[in-house]
């Protein structure tokens, strides 16, 4: 009998968020002391930040403890370094709820088990900082002090999930700030995510977006599923389309540096870290006079309208989008001393398409043999590419450089 293979430990890599902009505040902002059916008090923030432009990106945070059993707050220790404290994520532990504030116990805990929050000043205009262990009180706080038009600089994680064979993206929340941008171009909203890529990955250019569509692999943890809640425990790879934009009289050397980073080998995955932009909302387009209908302007001539307040009007309108715009790969200092050498974050070769987790492949379904049919049917219809190996190649920057400088990002 033949023995079955086991699933390859899949690594989750970098998953981040920035957002720095204006805090939109409604009555739907803030959840206080709600109750499920099972006796959950709970906490809920969706928060939205102007981030220029129209960009308003909303993310996340909920936290709540039982009314009915015991709670505790899962954390980790810190250990010294050779001088330098770190998080031990091998020393994991447990919390009572009601030990929480309790300062020797929190002195145990690793700095990254933390929701920091700076939104108050103190005598000397010095920004200051509070700590939470749980997301329940951290939103009590916000709620407490944050101001509606706030501009404010928004940390977190990316979080995905499979819902009806779709995944879905959350921007769950860790740190809220007071920010130091002064002015509306200073806003942003940034992600930086590791990304898993194969031989198919790279789509066709799209004209009506001025962008080549990136089919990617990204990898997150999944503890429970569904209304069951069934135990997967385990990282698995989710299918998310992101977007590199390029100049349509760019196409041809777009396409060689599309190749260059994200197209694996036959049937290798290989994995790439990147950084970009998050667009969700209204985007407005600038415009000028001779973008203005004929009928409009002669308003304007009439003095219905102003200049400005015709603009404004015909920018207003335009499509919603949603989508994550990769800008280029994550380079990085590595090494020590007189060795340090700066190296794209990318490893050709990760793993094979085999080696890939999905969701679908870990949910039982009563009947056995469509779940294994079911396996077979996902592994061909998303296959894509990689071959297992964990070295990291160092790229040349003058090689990187001379395509990057060429391609308008």
């Amino acid at each position: 009998m033949a023995k079955e293979k086991e699933n390859t430990i899949l690594k989750k890599g970098s998953s981040q968020f920035q957002l720095i902009g204006e805090a939109k505040i409604n009555d739907y902002t803030f959840k206080i002391d709600e109750e499920s059916n099972s006796g959950w008090i709970y906490n809920n923030m969706n928060l939205g930040v102007d981030c220029g432009n129209g960009n308003t990106v909303y993310c996340d945070m909920m936290g709540g403890y039982s009314s009915v059993n015991d709670s505790v707050i899962y954390v980790h220790g810190k250990k010294d370094d050779n001088g330098k404290e770190v998080d031990d994520y091998e020393n994991r532990f447990t919390i009572d709820w009601d030990d929480r504030f309790d300062e020797d116990i929190i002195n145990q805990v690793g700095k990254q088990c933390f929701i920091t929050v700076g939104l108050e000043k103190d005598a000397k205009d010095k920004t200051f900082i509070k700590k939470f262990l749980s997301s329940y009180d951290a939103i009590a706080y916000i709620q407490e002090h944050l101001e509606k038009d706030t501009v404010i600089n928004v940390k977190g994680n990316l979080k995905y999930s499979e819902y009806q064979g779709n995944t879905q993206l959350k921007k769950e929340v860790n740190s809220v700030f007071l920010s130091k941008a002064d002015n509306v171009s200073k806003y942003s909203a940034t992600f930086q995510q590791t990304i898993l890529v194969d031989k198919d990955s790279i789509g066709k250019y799209d004209k009506e977006i001025g962008a080549f569509p990136i089919t990617a692999y990204t990898v997150d943890y999944v503890g429970k599923y569904g209304a069951s809640k069934q135990e997967i425990k385990q990282n698995v790879v989710f299918t998310k389309i992101f977007q590199f934009e390029v100049a349509e009289t760019e196409i041809e050397k777009g396409t060689k540096l599309l190749n260059k980073l994200f197209k694996a080998k036959k049937d290798n995955i290989n994995e790439i870290m990147v950084e970009g932009n998050i667009v969700e909302g209204q985007a407005k387009i600038n415009i000028t006079l001779d973008d203005v209908p004929e009928d409009i302007r002669e308003l304007i001539e009439l003095g219905a309208y102003t200049e400005e307040e015709a603009l404004a009007k015909c920018a207003v309108g335009n499509t919603r989008e949603k989508k994550m715009v990769i800008k280029k790969p994550v380079i990085r200092i590595v090494g020590e001393g007189d060795e340090k050498t700066p190296v794209i974050m990318r490893t050709d070769d990760k793993y094979k398409f085999d080696d890939l987790v999905f969701l679908s492949q870990l949910i039982k379904n009563d009947d056995e043999d469509e779940e294994d049919d079911d396996k077979n049917s996902k592994k061909s219809n998303d296959k894509t590419s990689s071959k297992s190996d964990d070295e990291t190649k160092e790229y040349s920057l003058d090689d990187l450089d001379a395509l990057l400088d060429e391609i308008p990002f």
